[in-house]
């Protein structure tokens, strides 16, 4: 069976390769330039998340969510009405548990750890129907530690869990959006080539790849820059310990390096929007937020 899965693969990669998943890109509207973003959370109070988004003077951002109730789908529709505010994605965790670490998170995150693999497909499934009756064009999230090793007996379920995903948002017409920092760059570009739907793109975290030792933004755009269709505008430093991720920290004191990753971006024809992240909470995070803002702004113009 597992020899079976494995000549299945090399026969999709084979009939697929890049040029295949490129042909099913969408094509940036014309004139259409940068934008930033925000990402937030809208399942407690949509209103006071998008109001965030608006107050701030930022047109996007990407709506993070494990609740697909009624009252969510509401909120966060009468919220967008309300501020006029594009959502570019809907984020999910597919539910607990979820520990980003390097001891942890190999256990916990996404569809790799077959505990939680089912739960975690029909999640992802629930937030591509709520994406859907809001009119919102992708899905992203953290699939997980994919194995780097395609001989990793666990690399075929993986593909498998992933395959049935990006299936359910081919028919729901939505981009599937891997977001990068677990694993290498390649390692992303081969699981994509593996599961062999032109729906698959990534949300390339700037942050996150360097967090986990894993590489850095530029670098990753010669892997995967045509298939970038999200950004997260994030800062880190690389991991010195080897129990820890590395620190995150404010944009333009890590090493993601954004005044040569925004031109490179530009170089390369994306246009789609910069979600700015930053993982803390309180007034340092809105303070933080408003000098990334600003400073964004004078890259991209």
């Amino acid at each position: 069976m597992e020899d079976f899965s494995r000549r299945r693969f090399l026969q999709v990669s084979a009939a697929a390769g890049a040029a295949g998943l490129m042909a099913g890109m969408p094509a940036a509207p014309a004139g259409q330039r940068l934008r930033l973003g925000l990402i937030v959370s809208v399942e407690e109070d949509a209103d006071k998340a998008l109001k965030l988004v608006h107050d701030l003077g930022i047109p996007t951002c990407q709506a993070s969510t494990d609740d697909f109730s009624d009252r969510v789908y509401t909120a966060l529709k009468d919220a967008i009405e309300k501020y006029g505010i594009e959502v570019t994605a809907i984020n999910s965790s597919g539910g607990p548990p979820n520990v980003y670490d390097f001891y942890q998170g190999p256990l916990t995150i996404g569809v790799v750890p077959r505990k939680y693999r089912q739960q975690r497909i029909d999640n992802f499934r629930r937030a591509s129907d709520f994406a859907k009756r809001l009119g919102v064009p992708a899905f992203h999230t953290h699939y997980g530690f994919i194995p780097e090793n395609p001989n990793d007996p666990e690399y075929p379920g993986v593909v498998e869990a992933l395959r049935q995903v990006a299936t359910h948002l081919k028919g729901n017409g939505q981009m599937m959006l891997y977001e990068t920092g677990q694993e290498t760059p390649i390692t992303m570009l081969r699981a994509i080539t593996d599961v062999g739907l032109d729906n698959q793109f990534v949300n390339l975290d700037t942050a996150n790849l360097i967090l986990y030792g894993k590489g850095n933004p530029l670098d990753a755009l010669d892997v995967l820059g045509k298939l970038v269709r999200g950004v997260h505008a994030k800062d880190g430093l690389f991991p010195t310990d080897p129990k820890r991720l590395g620190e995150e920290v404010p944009i333009g004191q890590g090493k993601a390096n954004f005044p040569r990753l925004i031109p490179r971006l530009k170089q390369m024809g994306y246009t789609g929007a910069l979600t700015i992240e930053r993982e803390i909470s309180g007034p340092k995070q809105l303070e933080d937020l408003k000098k990334e803002k600003a400073y964004l702004e004078k890259l991209i113009a």
